[in-house]
């Protein structure tokens, strides 16, 4: 699954004069309030789920056709996402606290 930071995606779209939802990432969950930037191994919990987190999502080119620039400006430093794996099958939900686990 991948995820992708509510304030990460806000500052791109301030940086590129942008107004795209963040839809347009096609990550599978959209979090606030968590930094994700190097978080490999460890574990976000969000409702009764748990992720750990496997590694960064690096865009592809095609964020370019939605928002010239978006390509390069997502690639350093993790604004792409993480990518993880569910140790658990609990619920989640709108508005569910993202915290991290460990």
């Amino acid at each position: 699954m991948t995820l992708l930071a509510q304030e990460v995606w806000d500052a791109l779209m301030a940086e590129l004069g942008g107004s795209l939802p963040p839809s347009v990432r096609r990550a599978n969950l959209l979090v606030a309030g968590v930094c994700l930037v190097h978080t490999r191994r460890h574990t976000l919990r969000i409702g009764g789920c748990r992720i750990q987190i496997q590694g960064e999502t690096k865009p592809c080119e095609r964020m370019d056709e939605a928002l010239p620039g978006l390509h390069a400006a997502m690639y350093p430093h993790w604004r792409g996402g993480a990518f993880g794996i569910a140790l658990d099958s609990g619920p989640t939900a709108v508005g569910d606290h993202v915290v991290w686990a460990d």
